[in-house]
C-alpha cells in the first residue's frame, strides 16, 4: 500500500470515529434504533465530518447498536476510540485478482488482499460462487491494516407473484424463535438454554487458560454449532411448510435490522441467528417458487388486527399477552406482531412494477384482505391443503 492510500485510510478511520460519536451525541437518550438514530443523525454527519452518504449512513447504524448495548448493560454513553470502519457492498469491491477497492473520505483506495498461505477457507469463500462479499471491518493498530472480509450466501433470484397473491407473516423473536400469521409457534427455549451453559462453560474454561481447556471449549463450540444449525434447519422447514400448507406464495418477515433494533432483549447472537434463519427459509422457498420479502416490523407488536388501534400499552411483555385498549381483542403478542407482518405486506402496495403482488394475509382459519375483511376457508372456493 502506498502512503498515499494509507493516509486516506487513517483519515476515514478518523472521519468515522468522529461520525459515531457525533451520532450518538446527538441520539443519546432519545432513540436507539438504526433508522431513527439514522434520520437523527444523518445530516450532521454529512455537514460535519467528511464521511461519504453510505458510510455516513453506516455510522449510524453503528452507534445505534452500541447505544442499545449501553442500555441493555446499563452503562454510560458510549465513546467511540476504535480505530475501525464498518465497509458493506456499497463501499467496497472485492475483485477476481485478490483486491478489494475501499471507499474512503476522498478517491477510493485499491489494496491487495494478503491471504494465508495455502488452501486456506478465505480462498475457498473467494473461488466459490455460493459465497459472496458481504459487511466487512476493516482495523487500524500498530501503524498495519487489517481487513476481516465477511461473506454470506447469495439470496436466490426469485420474482415476487405478479397477481395477488397470499402471504404467510412471520415474527421473529426471543423466547419464540418464529411464529406465523396461522399459527403455528417455533420456541427458542432450548436453543436459550444451550447458549446460556455454553457461556458458562466458556467462562469457565477461558479462566482455567490451559490447552486442555481450550480444546474442551473448542469441542464444546461445535457441538452448541451443530444444534442450532440444526433447529435453524427444523424452523426453516416448518415455515415453507405452513406456506405450503395454506397455498401461500410469499413469506414476509419484518427487516431484520430493525427487528433485532426493536427487541430491547436481542443482542449481536439474535441478529445473527435471525440471519441465518432467514437464509434457509429462502433457499427452501426458493426451490418451492415461494418469494420472500422483508417489510417494516415497526409497530407491528403493538397494532390490534382487529381494528387498527396501535398504542404501546397493548402489549403486556411480562405476559407475552396482547390486549386491544381500544376493542379488546386479545392474542399471544408474537402471534399478533405476525399477522401484522403479513397485513403489512399486503397493505404496502406492489412488490414489483409487473404486478400486484400481496392480497390477502394467511391466518389459522382464514384469510383477511383490506378490502373484504377476514373471510373463513370454508367460505373460499379453495380451501388450504392439510396433511
Amino acid at each position: 500500500m502506498s502512503p498515499t492510500d494509507a493516509a486516506r485510510l487513517r483519515e476515514l478511520v478518523d472521519a468515522w470515529k468522529r461520525g459515531c460519536q457525533l451520532a450518538v451525541n446527538e441520539a443519546w437518550g432519545v432513540c436507539h434504533t438504526r433508522s431513527e438514530v439514522q434520520q437523527l443523525a444523518y445530516d450532521r454527519l454529512r455537514e460535519e465530518t467528511s464521511l461519504g452518504s453510505q458510510h455516513a449512513v453506516l455510522a449510524t447504524h453503528r452507534a445505534a447498536e452500541a447505544i442499545k448495548r449501553a442500555r441493555q448493560r446499563d452503562t454510560d454513553k458510549p465513546e467511540f476510540t476504535s480505530p475501525t470502519v464498518a465497509f458493506d457492498t456499497r463501499t467496497m469491491t472485492v475483485f477476481d485478482d485478490r483486491t478489494v477497492s475501499l471507499t474512503t473520505t476522498g478517491e477510493r483506495v485499491r489494496c491487495d488482499l494478503k491471504l494465508p498461505a495455502g488452501d486456506g477457507y478465505q480462498s475457498r469463500y473467494l473461488d466459490d460462487e455460493d459465497w459472496e462479499p458481504a459487511k466487512s471491518t476493516l482495523h487500524y493498530r500498530d501503524g498495519e491494516f487489517t481487513f476481516h472480509l465477511g461473506f454470506r450466501t447469495p439470496r436466490p433470484a426469485i420474482d415476487p407473484p405478479t397477481e395477488g397473491a397470499t402471504v404467510l407473516g412471520v415474527d421473529l423473536g426471543v423466547e419464540n424463535l418464529a411464529v406465523t400469521s396461522t399459527a403455528r409457534f417455533f420456541d427458542a427455549g432450548e436453543l436459550n438454554h444451550r447458549r446460556e451453559e455454553f457461556e458458562r462453560v466458556q467462562a469457565s474454561l477461558e479462566a482455567t487458560g490451559t490447552r486442555s481447556a481450550a480444546r474442551t471449549l473448542r469441542q464444546a463450540g461445535n457441538r452448541v454449532d451443530r444444534y442450532v444449525r440444526q433447529r435453524l434447519h427444523e424452523v426453516a422447514n416448518g415455515i415453507v411448510a405452513e406456506a405450503e400448507e395454506y397455498d401461500c406464495e410469499l413469506i414476509a418477515f419484518g427487516e431484520l435490522t430493525e427487528a433485532v433494533d426493536l427487541l430491547p432483549e436481542a443482542d449481536p447472537y439474535h441478529e445473527w441467528l435471525f440471519q441465518r434463519l432467514l437464509s434457509f427459509v429462502e433457499y427452501r422457498a426458493a426451490e418451492r417458487g415461494i418469494a420472500v420479502v422483508e417489510v417494516n416490523p415497526e409497530y407491528t407488536s403493538q397494532r390490534c388486527m382487529e381494528c387498527g388501534f396501535t398504542h404501546p400499552q397493548n402489549r403486556n411483555l411480562d405476559a407475552n399477552q396482547f390486549e386491544c385498549l381500544k376493542c379488546e381483542a386479545s392474542a399471544h403478542d408474537d402471534y399478533n406482531a405476525a399477522k401484522n407482518i403479513a397485513f403489512r405486506c399486503v397493505r404496502r402496495g406492489p412488490l414489483s412494477s409487473r404486478g400486484l403482488g400481496a392480497a390477502a394475509c394467511a391466518l389459522q382459519s382464514g384469510v383477511v384482505t383490506p378490502d373484504d375483511g377476514f373471510t373463513p376457508y370454508a367460505e373460499l372456493s379453495e380451501a388450504p391443503r392439510s396433511d
